[in-house]
């Protein structure tokens, strides 16, 4: 897998946040089928998990190193309709060993952790779009080229957003929109989507590794801001493999970000270097967000911290109110 120097996937560095929320809070629909790109789900983090179909067919993809990267025995079984995607992938794998530049191909297969039926996380093979096209060039099915197209436009979509920065964020305030959420809550969203990328940026420097690292500092931050981790969070909220920053309530997000805006500042003040001293400021900037969560609990005699989400109401399930 790549080592390269995590970079943030869009730049606002020399803007402010009152300036980035200008510049992309206002999105017709019109804006975006001019640019031909349709509305995703978020603007994708490191480490995140989410489902995408084709032909009726879930594949899971995690974001990595700037890019989505796809369960291979995911695409086998939406392509080739085995109900042993597992073990056509083992005698592909065997197949394409005899085969001159594989061992090139198979270093940039990876394991990265991606939801199971049973709702854990589980380390998954996975490539990148580019090593995907390459391996489904050896899998003799019909349903091979459509899916090439397919597999094409996920890609392009990823550049073009690189490329015009401000498309991933319209994208994701379109999709919100649709989905009903108030402006007070697609504003926190965004704030909290750039106060996490600082974060990491900030993890990145100080010699944090992306993946376990990441996720394990977040969870101090979690634990000690909110009174959980984000598995608990997940598990509160009714959550398997959706996105817990999209189905947090307004004032979630706002002391999300408070812990991590803290965290940020404690490392770069104390010049955090390395996990263990990075422990010690997430678990600061935690404390930060959680004293002040607990004083406005007091105050308002209830949890900010709900099982409330946004995911479609069934009988008997509560959701967001909408102001």
């Amino acid at each position: 897998m790549s080592n390269a120097k995590y970079e943030k996937p869009f730049k606002f560095d020399d803007m402010t946040m009152d300036e980035v929320i200008k510049q992309v809070a206002v999105v017709k629909k019109e804006e975006v089928d001019q640019i031909h790109t349709t509305a995703s789900d978020d603007v994708p983090y490191e480490g995140e998990c989410q489902m995408t179909l084709f032909n009726r067919k879930e594949i899971r993809k995690v974001f990595h190193d700037n890019e989505w990267f796809l369960s291979i025995v995911d695409v086998i079984e939406a392509i080739t309709e085995t109900d042993r995607p597992s073990k056509y992938w083992t005698d592909l794998k065997r197949q394409l060993a005899e085969k001159e530049g594989f061992n090139q191909l198979s270093e940039n297969i990876g394991k990265l952790k991606m939801p199971a039926a049973d709702g854990r996380m589980y380390p998954t093979e996975a490539v990148n779009v580019e090593t995907l096209f390459r391996i489904i060039q050896s899998i003799p099915s019909p349903k091979a080229e459509p899916f090439k197209r397919w597999l094409a436009r996920v890609g392009y979509e990823r550049i073009e957003e690189f490329q015009n920065p401000e498309i991933s964020v319209k994208r994701a305030i379109l999709s919100w929109q649709i989905q009903g959420r108030t402006d007070d809550w697609i504003e926190a969203r965004l704030r909290s989507i750039v106060v996490r990328h600082e974060l990491t940026s900030e993890w990145a420097k100080r010699g944090i590794s992306e993946g376990y690292e990441y996720g394990l500092l977040t969870n101090i931050i979690s634990k000690e801001g909110l009174g959980l981790d984000t598995k608990a969070h997940k598990k509160l909220k009714g959550l398997t493999s959706q996105n817990l920053r999209d189905h947090m309530s307004d004032f979630e997000l706002v002391f999300t970000m408070l812990g991590e805006k803290s965290t940020a500042a404690i490392a770069q003040t104390s010049d955090a270097r390395g996990l263990e001293q990075n422990k010690t400021a997430a678990r600061s900037g935690g404390r930060v967000a959680g004293n002040a969560r607990r004083e406005l609990e007091t105050t308002l005699g209830r949890s900010v911290v709900t099982k409330d989400n946004f995911l479609p109401k069934k009988p008997d399930t509560k959701t967001l109110s909408k102001k």
